[in-house]
């Protein structure tokens, strides 16, 4: 049986929801800290600020990408190279309403039609698409 791996993150938040801010910080690595507000989240994202929904796009766009390599090399056509990205969509007042993986790839000997076939296969079965059910989630995949 497999250990179970636990990831921890942290944020410290000063102030109310509209006029704060606050710091969140990747602690099972400690390879970051990076601020946080509601601007960023719900007005205009960028500006050197982060979002929990910048945050879960990159952990899906990484989770999809594994799950996705993993089927791949179970078809018996490995990637080369996966490029995968998620947009994470947030509306204040109904939360995240939809996230769109997108992945183009390098894989030899493969016909577009099974690269979609495996590529919504990962979509559907990685761990943050599971975690993530309630929302609707879509996909483009293309090959280079």
């Amino acid at each position: 049986m497999p250990t179970p791996i636990v990831s921890k993150g942290s944020t410290t938040w000063n102030g109310d929801l509209f006029s704060g801010s606050g710091r969140t910080s990747l602690d099972t690595s400690g390879l970051g800290t990076f601020d946080v507000t509601w601007k960023a989240r719900a007005e205009e994202s960028g500006g050197g600020t982060t979002s929990p929904e910048e945050l879960i796009a990159a952990a899906h766009a990484t989770c999809f990408a594994q799950q996705f390599s993993l089927e791949l090399a179970q078809n018996g056509t490995p990637p080369a190279e996966l490029r995968s990205s998620a947009e994470a969509t947030f509306v204040a007042g109904e939360g995240i309403t939809g996230i769109h993986l997108t992945v183009e790839g390098q894989v030899d000997g493969i016909s577009a039609e099974d690269f979609q076939r495996i590529a919504d296969s990962a979509s559907t079965g990685c761990p943050v698409s599971q975690a993530l059910k309630g929302t609707k989630i879509t996909l483009t995949a293309s090959l280079a």
